[in-house]
């Protein structure tokens, strides 16, 4: 398929694909971080979107903001939400996610079937989270931790370039505040995991604010933080059935 989102997907999109479900990154991370995730869930179609800064796009500049990285990639993926299409974040890559999909209703129009929150408090809340507040060496532990979580290992050479891009990421996220909750015109599900010490399933609750009853799912899933790295079944599960069920975007 040709399209303008190009750089933004780490593989092509197929024309086949009935509906889509797009994973953004974790803070810090490129799109190689879904690398255990398959490439289908059911019939719908799985694109890892890769954000500027990172692993193949390293040397573009950090967007700053979760508006800027918003509006350009919205503009990008906007002709590929011609199906049913979800957008997929846990913790700052939820801001991503929900930020994209903000700008796709707004500025082209375009509504996701569904947004899938993971283990992130809605924007129009403080920001929260241990990592926001963390020294640059602390940091160098924890995305060790991190590597060794998604079954790899953290190249000593590369970890002064991925701290840059996660203290640019946190700062982003550490200014990101809406003033009001935004109305969304897709179904919102909020995903926590029961052994999060992180982000508590209880602190998901603001999503509610953003649709309405019918629109709005909360979900409490076995697993930890990082859970969702090693694409649980029973997270495959919830967004195939949700993605089937909630039928076209419009």
């Amino acid at each position: 398929m040709q399209t303008d989102a190009g750089k933004w997907l780490f593989r092509p999109p197929s024309e086949d694909a009935p509906a889509r479900i797009f994973l953004f990154p974790y803070s810090g991370t490129g799109a190689s971080m879904y690398r255990a995730w398959p490439e289908r869930i059911g019939e719908v179609e799985v694109c890892l979107v890769q954000l500027p800064a990172r692993e193949n796009r390293l040397r573009e500049p950090h967007p700053v903001t979760y508006q800027n990285l918003a509006t350009a990639a919205a503009a990008a993926l906007a002709p590929l939400v011609d199906r049913p299409t979800g957008f997929f974040g846990h913790c700052g890559g939820a801001l991503s996610a929900f930020a994209t999909a903000l700008e796709l209703e707004r500025v082209h129009g375009r509504e996701l079937t569904a947004l899938f929150m993971s283990s992130q408090l809605a924007p129009d809340e403080d920001p929260f989270g241990r990592w926001l507040w963390l020294e640059r060496d602390d940091l160098a532990v924890e995305l060790n931790l991190l590597a060794e979580a998604a079954g790899t290992r953290m190249d000593p050479d590369f970890l002064d370039v991925a701290l840059d891009v996660l203290e640019e990421d946190l700062a982003a996220q550490r200014r990101y505040r809406l003033d009001a909750p935004e109305p969304l015109a897709c179904a919102v599900h909020a995903v926590g995991w029961r052994h999060d010490v992180e982000i508590r399933p209880e602190q998901l609750g603001g999503w509610s604010r953003y649709v309405p009853a019918a629109r709005h799912h909360r979900h409490l899933l076995d697993g930890g933080h990082h859970a969702f790295l090693a694409a649980p079944q029973p997270l495959l599960d919830l967004m195939g059935r949700a993605m089937t069920s909630e039928g076209p975007a419009a």
